[in-house]
């Protein structure tokens, strides 16, 4: 009978690690599956607004279009890297936003979530917490921090999806424009389509402030859709990463040895009057490590 019940335990405990795999070899193909040249069309409006002041104006909606190249940077068991590069027809041809970029890692225990007024505070989650589940790592034009989010990928009923909720700067479209919040609190779920994938988004438009409850000024509805097409027609943006490789490796590589120091982060806005990536896209003299670190070094403020 013991050798029953051994032989038992260890029958589920190999049906239990075999299924683990498989639904981590699911994550990974739907993760991967965000790759490639995308017609994508962005789209935003306020929902419901909150805010007692009767001359309160919401954000305009807002919709865009555009073509974008998700590059597979890093193709790791445990770590996925992808670039997002967005493609600008001009009149003297293609040209290239190294725009957005996300890494995903597995069973990760180590985030910097976003407080307010550009700081982040450095997490230390227990294993079993994040048993299963991805971490999504957002990142800035200029690789600075963004936000970041662990949850489980879901596939059920021929639906591939990832959702989580955290707090994050205000977007680029919204931060020169608005003033009456300093943070999103944002729920991203992306979902993996026949066509492509989906980036949907319930925002939060909040307030913060130290010591005090946040107040929800506003909310708002995110959908951006990336409908896949021919690699072809993004040939311009693999062109430019080819090119660019070995630079955005070194900007990454300096703000990894920020990250590992594993303390809180605040970033300066500007440094003489200048953001962060007008110095890294000036490929003149921006190129080298030794250019780069101390550019880098110097937006980053010393904890007390």
């Amino acid at each position: 009978m013991k050798q029953l019940t051994i032989f038992a335990l260890f029958s589920i405990a190999f049906i239990f690690n075999i299924n683990a795999q498989n639904k981590k070899k699911q994550d990974h193909k739907a993760i991967k599956d965000m790759c490639g040249c995308y017609e994508v069309s962005f789209n935003f409006a306020e929902t419901f607004n909150y805010d007692t002041d009767s001359t309160y104006v919401p954000s305009r909606v807002k919709h865009d279009r555009g073509l974008e190249w998700v590059e597979l940077v890093k193709d790791d068991k445990d770590e996925i890297v992808m670039q997002h590069l967005l493609i600008v027809e001009t009149k003297q041809g293609p040209y290239i936003v190294k725009h957005w970029r996300q890494d995903w890692l597995f069973e990760n225990t180590e985030l910097y979530t976003y407080d307010h007024n550009n700081k982040w505070h450095f997490e230390k989650r227990p294993k079993k917490d994040v048993k299963g589940q991805w971490t999504q790592k957002v990142f800035q034009v200029d690789d600075s921090p963004r936000y970041e989010g662990s949850a489980s990928w879901v596939h059920v009923d021929g639906k591939s999806y990832w959702e989580n909720t955290t707090s994050a700067p205000l977007p680029r479209r919204e931060y020169t424009q608005r003033s009456d919040y300093n943070v999103t609190v944002r729920t991203n779920r992306h979902e993996i389509t026949d066509s492509g994938w989906v980036h949907d988004q319930d925002n939060d438009k909040v307030l913060r402030e130290t010591g005090k409850k946040d107040v929800i000024i506003a909310q708002e509805k995110g959908y951006n859709k990336y409908v896949k097409v021919a690699d072809s027609k993004c040939v311009a943006a693999q062109e430019y990463w080819k090119k660019n490789a070995g630079k955005w490796a070194v900007v990454r590589n300096t703000w990894d040895a920020i990250f590992a120091r594993n303390k809180d982060l605040i970033l300066a806005e500007k440094v003489d009057n200048k953001v962060l990536f007008k110095y890294l896209f000036d490929d003149e003299n921006y190129k080298t490590a030794e250019q780069i670190n101390p550019v880098i070094e110097s937006f980053v403020k010393k904890v007390k």
